[in-house]
């Protein structure tokens, strides 16, 4: 007979408590980790809180201004061109012979003066022949003076046999003996330019030179044997010097050239670095217009000078080398009163920023009859005492605020 465990009231008793520890160990954790993640939901679900809102005006942007005023202005037009001799001239022998006597001149680079010797040919063929023309000559002289006796013996002879015939007949030409006085006649006066013939051609045998100027290149020299026609020397004057400046058709109408004259030139000034500290500068005058207009590039050539260019002590400092390239500004028109400003502050061609009374910019429409490399000049559009904005702006929008200085 199996024995009953005998349930007492403290078994009774003790089977609730345990279920309800076990009841507290499982659901607090749950229920904490149920309250957590209801506040974490509700802490990221929350919206923040809107921060205050403040009106931040832009910054207005740092200008450089103009003040306008109306000045007057002379129109200018730059071009460039290189310096060139005005005579050029290649020095010719004329007649034959040796070359017996250089001068120390005839070099390439050497000056020399008008009338100056720079060569010499043997001369003793052409003495010679001056010799046989005045030899020719005297004969001719003596000649003709027989003539002219015999001519008028014959007269005589005619006359006095007239005088015992009692007949009247006029001489023929050559009872006169006129043709031989003719003839001897016509032979005086080509020996005559036979000996003029003589002299020139040993006068010739000097070869002087034609101006002030400078060998360019020696074509010749001592001991070689040259015949008429041949080259001696490469020349250039040296009294002036031209440069040909090329000029637009737009910057032409600029220049007053409808009054040249021989009293009033256009001045010019042109510059060179010619490896001194400050570019060397020299003074000419706009002398005349090719007056045409160049097929391919459209273009019109003035001519400049520049007198005595190798003689620094006549009007400039330094030589003007045959050969520099210079850079020129030619005097133009009086274009009377304009307000002037950088090219740099035109947008679009003819548009410029204004600022008003409060420090902001406007564009301005402008009427602009000339532009060069560095100003714009306008007629119309701006007021006096206006100020222009002239400090290069990436995008401008009207209205935008500004700071300047001028």
């Amino acid at each position: 007979m199996t024995d009953t465990p005998e349930i007492t009231e403290s078994t009774t008793v003790q089977r609730p408590k345990r279920f309800l520890l076990t009841s507290l160990k499982v659901g607090l954790p749950i229920a904490f980790i149920a309250i957590a993640g209801g506040f974490v939901y509700a802490t990221l679900t929350r919206e923040p809180p809107t921060p205050p809102r403040f009106e931040v005006e832009p910054p207005a942007l740092l200008v450089q201004v103009l003040t306008m005023e109306r000045e007057p202005v002379q129109f200018s037009v730059v071009s460039q061109g290189v310096a060139t001799p005005r005579t050029r001239t290649t020095i010719v022998s004329e007649v034959t012979g040796h070359i017996v006597e250089v001068s120390p001149n005839l070099e390439s680079g050497g000056f020399f003066t008008r009338d100056e010797v720079l060569a010499r040919i043997d001369p003793r063929n052409y003495e010679t022949a001056l010799k046989r023309a005045r030899a020719d000559l005297a004969k001719s002289r003596t000649l003709l003076q027989t003539e002219q006796a015999l001519a008028a013996q014959a007269l005589d002879n005619w006359n006095t046999l007239q005088g015992l015939s009692n007949v009247n007949e006029e001489p023929s030409d050559l009872t006169l003996r006129k043709p031989q006085l003719a003839e001897a006649l016509a032979e005086l006066d080509l020996n005559q330019a036979a000996l003029e013939k003589a002299e020139e051609d040993l006068d010739r045998t000097i070869i002087r030179a034609p101006f002030d100027g400078m060998i360019v290149e020696k074509l010749a020299d001592l001991g070689q044997f040259v015949n008429t026609g041949a080259q001696i020397a490469t020349t250039v004057a040296i009294d002036l010097a031209e440069i040909r400046l090329p000029v637009s058709l737009r910057d032409f109408q600029f220049l007053d050239l409808e009054h040249f004259s021989r009293d009033r030139k256009i001045p010019v000034t042109l510059t060179a670095d010619i490896g001194h500290d400050e570019p060397a500068v020299w003074q000419g005058t706009i002398v005349r217009s090719e007056g045409l207009v160049n097929d391919t590039s459209r273009v019109v050539h003035v001519v400049a000078q520049v007198e005595s260019p190798y003689d620094n002590t006549v009007s400039h400092e330094h030589t003007l080398l045959f050969g520099t390239f210079v850079n020129a500004r030619i005097e133009g028109r009086q274009a009377g009163e304009l307000y002037v400003l950088p090219r740099h502050a035109i947008y679009d061609g003819d548009t410029v920023w204004v600022v008003d009374d409060t420090d902001e910019i406007y564009p301005r429409e402008l009427t602009i009859i000339r532009s060069d490399r560095n100003s714009a000049y306008i007629s119309e559009g701006l007021d006096e005492g206006e100020l222009v904005c002239i400090t290069p702006i990436d995008q401008p929008l009207p209205g935008m605020r500004v700071k300047y200085s001028e």
